[in-house]
């Protein structure tokens, strides 16, 4: 591909990258929606957890949708990517604007069911957007580009909250710490807007349709397709959903733990800078892997793993000093930065090994979190597991779709659908924190809410497993992963 035709695609890149930053924006978004609630509302810790699980269950039932109407017919074929991706965009323009309703009733079902329509129109961009992401450009580079816009992603997280928590909080001085539903209704217009005007834009970019040649091959992969031929497959579902689950649950939950009176009553209008950091985390991960897209000699490679994550975690920094935040307490965080840059090192670009040592130091991290006597410290240990989740997701697909041949796309839509673990772990991670209201006593002499974090070291046990093994089942079947993942998602 001539170097013209591959700079061409980067302002339809770009508009994509758009679409990237709004799914990690609403993303965090949740996480500030999900303390409001739980006190407007007085919900449980479960219930306010239903936040969740609305937009990660969307995710799932719009996945098994698309997934139904595609052994009839080629939705991507027949509408072309722009019109598809479109109606996703618009589709998630509606759940924004059914926020005002919510907001005027005063109804936590509405707010679900306007959370459920957003993510409805998630789950149909991407469809779209990750293979779309991909083709712009030379293949050779495709997973790198894909990592760049999961960098956007993060960046979208990262600020997500803190844009979220000045609008319904304000900043510095002139905070208010009481709670008006009212306030929620501005950003989500504000949101909807945003998305309809890059639908539009995208209806007039020059976004070549998918080739028409790939319709025969579909219908011959219909037929022979079994999951359970593929242990890497199912197995790898599996780890997506525990690895969805375990992200989301860290975070989802962290308010509730924050506000114990062991870890400092933090109250709602300053938990905005937390969120930020544990999704300023994965960002700081995905940044580093995402300085592989660019050709450097070995020296400046290694000097960016370090210089990256410096800047990701200014971004951090700056982001809540400009809301008027003190994070003078974060100032230890680097400490868990190297930690991580150090592990990366060891795990090079094998996706197995990089699963596994991955998984192992979530999970040693979660045992720190629980165990260390002092609070102040150990919701870092928490926190930080945001950095070894970071780059999973290339490593779990590479692995899961590795030897499926021409099913990679059908065994990609299952892979999406097990985005239902972002639905399902914060809700039983939930249900152990309200123990704390029916035996107060706590359990080994933390409270419940605090213990519950067993939930997310769990998750990382498997994930780590699924890195060790999955390799040995590939070697069986005579494939060698090794060689594929060196240009792999990381």
């Amino acid at each position: 591909m001539s170097s013209e035709n591959v700079q061409t695609k980067w302002g339809q890149f770009i508009s994509l990258i758009i679409v990237f930053f709004f799914w990690g924006f609403v993303g965090s978004a949740n996480d500030i929606l999900i303390p409001v609630f739980k006190k407007v509302f007085t919900l449980s810790q479960v219930q306010s957890q239903l936040v969740a699980w609305a937009f990660y269950a969307a995710y799932f039932v719009g996945s098994v949708i698309f997934f139904l109407v595609s052994t009839k017919v080629d939705v991507l074929q027949k509408f072309g990517y722009k019109k598809t991706l479109s109606a996703g965009l618009l589709l998630s323009a509606v759940g924004s604007f059914l926020f005002i309703p919510a907001a005027t009733m005063e109804s936590f079902p509405f707010f679900l069911t306007a959370l459920f329509t957003v993510g409805l129109g998630f789950s149909i961009q991407q469809i779209v957007a990750n293979p779309l992401a991909i083709k712009m450009g030379s293949p050779q580079t495709g997973a790198h580009r894909l990592t760049l816009a999961g960098g956007i992603n993060s960046f979208g997280t990262t600020i997500g909250a803190i844009l979220l928590g000045i609008a319904l909080f304000g900043m510095g001085d002139n905070k208010n710490t009481s709670l008006s539903l009212e306030d929620i209704k501005l950003p989500f217009i504000i949101l909807g807007l945003a998305f309809i005007a890059v639908a539009i834009f995208m209806n007039f970019s020059k976004i070549e349709d998918p080739a028409k040649e790939e319709e025969e091959v579909v219908k011959v992969a219909h037929e022979k397709f079994k999951i359970s031929d593929y242990p890497q497959l199912y197995l790898g579902m599996l780890g997506i959903f525990i690895y969805v689950g375990t992200e989301v649950t860290i975070i989802s939950n962290l308010p509730a733990l924050l506000h114990t009176a062991e870890f400092g009553n933090v109250l709602e209008d300053a938990i905005a800078p937390f969120i930020a950091l544990y999704w300023g985390s994965l960002m700081i991960g995905r940044w580093n892997g995402g300085a592989n897209v660019f050709n450097t000699s070995n020296l400046v490679n290694t000097a960016l793993k370090f210089i990256v994550p410096a800047v990701a975690f200014g971004v951090i920094i700056g982001a809540n000093i400009f809301a008027a935040h003190d994070v003078s307490a974060f100032y230890i965080y680097p400490l868990w930065i190297l930690l991580f840059i150090a592990v990366s090192f060891v795990g090079g670009k094998n996706a197995g090994k990089t699963l596994m040592l991955f998984g192992i130091s979530g999970l040693l991290m979660m045992v720190a979190g629980l165990v260390w006597p002092d609070p102040s410290i150990a919701k870092f240990f928490f926190i930080s597991g945001g950095l070894f989740l970071s780059i999973m997701w290339p490593s779990i697909f590479d692995l899961a779709i590795a030897g499926l041949g021409k099913n990679t796309g059908k065994a990609s839509s299952f892979l999406i659908m097990m985005i239902l673990g972002g639905g399902v772990i914060p809700l039983i991670q939930g249900s152990i924190c309200d123990f704390d209201l029916t035996s107060p006593g706590g359990i080994f002499g933390i409270t419940w809410t605090h213990f519950s974090y067993v939930i997310p070291l769990l998750g990382f046990a498997y994930l780590g497993f699924y890195g060790f093994y999955c390799p040995k089942i590939l070697k069986r079947q005579g494939i060698d992963h090794n060689i594929q993942s060196e240009g792999g998602g990381h």
